[in-house]
């Protein structure tokens, strides 16, 4: 079925001089019809826009001003459930070295980037690959990445980071430990306007020692027909909190009020989403919201993506007591991390198989 791409980097494919996609990579019909342009999407200025929210007051000493940041984050966390945030105390040139060396990285032959190939079918899921098709359609995505955990620091593993460039390491580590430190902030706030102890909601997902940050950097090549492919299917993230950095190459695209909008890209930004772990605690108070990434002709995109998840066994994830009434009955079923992550998997092959 996937014979002509088994074991293809999409970054082969693309530069080598194809004009038609694979089938493998082609989008099924009703989706089609909903896929753009995503320069022009971008443009658009009428409708919904992604919230953009400033941080700067989030631990401020002036109250006023705090309760103001607190109330405008619960506010996107509430209606959308992702947001651009600026003023977020990660240092822009930090970012920008995150940027350079997860770009060195890619702009190395595949050869060299496939000495650091992930396994699956071994376990081994850190490391260099492309999505297999491991589902019901057999449907291929536009990207190439690189994944693994950054933090915390005891639970990495080293061997399967980048040696080159030799800024990878520091700056990924830094970038790293500023990203849980702003999580916590978030998860603080977040569970302020709950009404719950500000350190709730950080306890529930592991704390300190069991929240995993997990790095994957999305390669999307250029591609030659962008408006039959998707670089990331449609999906709603299984985290807690997901942090975005991205190389100013619109591509995001969110499903807002039953269409998709296309977020825009804001200089110094993070695109922070709220992942299912927190919608579930909140019993659906604070949105999970569906989102896919589109490709382009003329650019590639690259973004870093981290996922703050909690630990897979460790915690039962339910709508926390506080959250639930007689008239807000628990939306969700109580189930570990993992078994909520096998449960979306069951459902979407459940879904295409009938198709």
């Amino acid at each position: 079925m996937v014979a002509t791409v088994v074991g293809t980097r999409v970054e082969s494919l693309a530069s080598s001089g194809i004009e038609a996609i694979p089938k493998e990579y082609v989008r099924p019909q009703e989706e089609l019809t909903s896929i753009g342009n995503i320069f022009e999407e971008e443009k658009k200025e009428n409708g919904p826009q992604v919230p953009t929210i400033d941080l700067e007051d989030l631990v401020s000493e002036d109250e006023e001003k705090r309760v103001r940041c607190h109330e405008e984050l619960k506010r996107a966390a509430t209606e959308w459930g992702v947001m651009h945030v600026v003023n977020h105390g990660i240092p822009i040139e930090l970012m920008d070295r995150v940027r350079a060396a997860g770009a060195e990285f890619f702009n190395q032959s595949v050869e060299e980037k496939e000495k650091y190939a992930n396994d699956h079918a071994s376990g081994n899921i850190q490391g260099y690959g492309s999505k297999l098709a491991n589902n019901a359609s057999g449907q291929l995505e536009w990207e190439d990445y690189f994944f693994h955990l950054v933090y915390p620091e005891g639970k990495r593993d080293m061997s399967i980071w980048p040696k080159t460039p030799s800024d990878y390491i520091p700056a990924t580590s830094a970038y790293a430990e500023h990203l849980r430190g702003l999580a916590t902030k978030i998860l603080s706030a977040l569970s302020l306007g709950l009404g719950l102890e500000e350190g709730r909601l950080e306890k529930e997902v592991g704390g300190m020692e069991e929240l995993l940050l997990q790095m994957k950097i999305n390669y999307y090549p250029k591609c030659p027909q962008p408006e039959l492919a998707l670089g990331v299917e449609a999906h709603t993230d299984v985290s807690a909190l997901t942090f975005i950095l991205h190389n100013m190459v619109p591509g995001l695209q969110l499903f807002y009020e039953g269409k998709w909008v296309t977020a825009k890209c804001v200089p110094d930004s993070l695109v922070m989403h709220i992942g299912d772990t927190i919608e579930i605690l909140s019993n659906g108070k604070y949105k999970s919201i569906l989102h896919r990434g589109l490709v382009n002709k003329e650019k590639v995109r690259i973004s870093w993506a981290v996922f703050c998840e909690p630990p897979k066994e460790k915690i039962i994830l339910k709508p926390l007591p506080e959250t639930i009434s007689e008239a807000e009955p628990p939306l969700y079923p109580p189930r570990t991390f993992a078994q909520h992550i096998h449960h979306k998997l069951f459902r979407k092959t459940q879904e295409l198989g009938a198709k």
